[in-house]
């Protein structure tokens, strides 16, 4: 019996990778260090401030903190905030439910 050749793969270019930091403009004007945390390095419970709900472990999801000195008074581990994806993506349609301090 002969054996059926399998046609060979087509030859992708690979796709980038995302960003693991970036800098984002808020609705506010201030400028925003955002870092995408993947689902298998999320080992913590997190409250989203944009929703009031909890970003359980496992799950993927971003750490946003203020970019510049102004905001809060420093940009320190005190000011990060996880928030869910699509939370922070839609953060301009409707405010937080907490606020920065």
């Amino acid at each position: 019996m002969a054996r059926r050749r399998t046609p060979p793969r087509k030859q992708r270019s690979p796709l980038p990778l995302p960003m693991s930091r970036r800098v984002e403009i808020g609705p506010d004007g201030y400028d925003y260090d955002v870092k995408a945390v993947a689902a298998s390095r999320a080992v913590k419970t997190y409250r989203c401030p944009g929703c009031d709900h909890e970003i359980k472990p496992s799950t993927a999801h971003v750490v946003v903190w203020p970019a510049c000195e102004g905001i809060a008074g420093g940009s320190g581990v005190q000011d990060r905030r996880h928030w869910h994806t699509s939370c922070w993506s839609n953060r301009a349609t409707r405010g937080p439910t907490r606020t920065w301090s």
